[in-house]
């Protein structure tokens, strides 16, 4: 069951939005109405469409509209202005956020690695990953599977999730896929269907499990919340929000940004099949990192 997540407090009525150019602005929560529209990453559409659910039911004269155009296409359309907020399965890069983007995390996600439910093979290692992908391994019979040859099946250029994969794989520009696909869905239709087939997909997608696809193993490892959670499970990478710094948003827009942000949408983004930043291995380094700089400029005072 979906939590109530109002937005506002009954003793304090308002949300302090705090903007990308860092001012802050009241937002009445019962007052809000408009549009929102986010566009990017496909592997968020599981996460991005419960939080959009509930926001809408807590606020009937919001509307939120979801593009599903992957992370590539999110981020520019965010820096155009061609929606409020982008939506990227993987981190700005340097010249992306040199051009006044910014992210915030809200979650993460593993990349799960899916062979055909009959392939025999259970685990492989990030190595032999790599290696089937880049050509180096040819035939399910070295990894031991039968005498198949396979099938890498990957997605287009710009996807996020092509990104975390090839770039926790280290074999970014070299891999040779046998089929190239635009979602993460038409991935796991296509591994379903291929007896030989070998592809990745978001976590959240075959979370619930997928008939027809098996989960490996990866090192040992399964893909779980758990695993994911504590980064023992090696293949991950960020639910990203994508923003332009010195824009503000629209009162909508910025209170549904407030939303995914806050503690309120952590059971939804858990719901989701992936891990709520806040409560990962990765959330606490950053805040022990944080804590040790502030005693380091401390002492230094």
């Amino acid at each position: 069951m979906m939590r109530n997540a109002k937005l506002a407090a009954v003793a304090a009525s308002v949300v302090m939005a705090m903007t990308a150019a860092g001012t802050s602005v009241s937002v009445l929560a019962d007052d809000v109405s408009g549009n929102v529209a986010t566009n990017g990453s496909t592997s968020m559409e599981e996460v991005i469409g419960a939080l959009s659910e509930q926001f809408m039911e807590d606020h009937p004269d919001v509307t939120i509209t979801y593009d599903a155009t992957g992370s590539g296409a999110g981020i520019e359309a965010a820096s155009t202005g061609a929606c409020d907020i982008g939506l990227a399965s993987r981190d700005l890069k340097d010249e992306e956020t040199a051009k006044g983007l910014q992210q915030t995390t809200i979650a993460i996600d593993g990349i799960a690695i899916i062979v055909n439910a009959d392939n025999p093979v259970d685990d492989l290692s990030v190595e032999q990953i790599a290696s089937i992908y880049t050509g180096g391994t040819t035939s399910w019979k070295d990894v031991g599977g039968d005498d198949l040859e396979i099938a890498a099946i990957g997605r287009e250029a710009g996807s996020g999730t092509r990104d975390g994969f090839e770039t926790i794989t280290d074999t970014k520009d070299e891999c040779k896929l046998s089929q190239e696909l635009t979602s993460t869905g038409a991935v796991i239709e296509a591994v379903k269907n291929s007896p030989n087939a070998i592809g990745y997909a978001s976590y959240s997608a075959v979370a619930q499990g997928q008939d027809g696809v098996k989960v490996l193993t990866v090192e040992g490892v399964a893909c779980t919340e758990d695993t994911i959670g504590d980064g023992s499970y090696v293949i991950q990478r960020d639910f990203n929000l994508i923003t332009m710094k010195d824009t503000a948003l629209s009162d909508a827009a910025q209170a549904f940004f407030d939303y995914c942000t806050s503690e309120d949408a952590a059971d939804l983004i858990k719901g989701a099949g992936v891990v709520p930043y806040a409560t990962s291995a990765a959330a606490e380094g950053t805040t022990e990192a944080a804590a040790a700089a502030e005693t380091d400029t401390a002492k230094a005072q």
